[in-house]
């Protein structure tokens, strides 16, 4: 095994996720196929590729009382740029609601964000060694 591909994500509505992390993170729609009346297979994925998100729409209560809160109100998912400045401005440009200002830890600039749901997710711009 080699890496992780997808990541399954509940929502409780395909479009409505699709635009929020097409249109204000940037992600692209890899695939949006109907798999059978009411259920598609829905992956969006960081531009410049990465693990994707498959976009899990809930089924039942059990599945929907976890909507935004998949992690018991931990940080979910780290996404990781090469420029913090720039996509933090952008991401807030676009309406994404950071829950902290940026800060500045020992491995990199952070801030926590939330997707439309309030999953928690880390922007991250970490520090790389010097040759």
């Amino acid at each position: 095994m080699t890496r992780l591909g997808l990541v399954s994500l509940v929502v409780k509505d395909y479009d409505q996720a699709i635009a929020f992390y097409t249109d204000r993170l940037g992600f692209v729609l890899e695939t949006d196929d109907e798999q059978e009346p009411g259920r598609r297979w829905v992956v969006v994925r960081p531009i410049s590729g990465g693990t994707g998100l498959l976009l899990a729409l809930a089924k039942n209560e059990d599945e929907a009382s976890r909507i935004g809160n998949q992690t018991g109100g931990r940080v979910f998912l780290f996404l990781e740029t090469d420029n913090f400045v720039r996509d933090h401005a952008a991401m807030l440009a676009k309406g994404v609601r950071f829950r902290e200002a940026p800060r500045h830890e020992a491995y990199g600039t952070v801030a926590v964000f939330e997707d439309l749901y309030g999953n928690m997710f880390d922007l991250i711009e970490a520090k790389r060694p010097l040759p």
